[in-house]
């Protein structure tokens, strides 16, 4: 609820800009003769999108090998609390033995 609280201006800015600019824009590729005719709005709306995708990726991959390197300290971890555990745990025999003569 609180995300869509905060997205809504955000959204409806977008929505503002994107009516508001609607002429035509051509783009094209310079050493090709590709081109295409597309709304200002849509032109700018999408190249920013991808280069914020973009951004994000150059953003998120130096930290896959520390993530990874935490994945398996956190996975010998659980490995090690569990053989103390069952180290600790005391067997019948040992029970017995701290209970004293009966």
């Amino acid at each position: 609820m609180l995300r869509l609280i905060l997205a809504t201006p955000f959204i409806i800015v977008l929505v503002a800009f994107a009516l508001s600019n609607t002429d035509p824009v051509r783009l094209g590729l310079w050493p090709t003769d590709l081109s295409v005719e597309m709304p200002l709005s849509i032109a700018i709306l999408g190249f920013s999108a991808v280069f914020f995708f973009l951004g994000a990726l150059i953003t998120w991959l130096p930290g896959l090998k520390t993530r990874n390197r935490a994945n398996r300290a956190e996975k010998r971890l659980a490995v090690h609390e569990a053989r103390i555990k069952a180290a600790a745990t005391p067997t019948p025999i040992t029970r017995n033995l701290l209970a004293g003569p009966q």
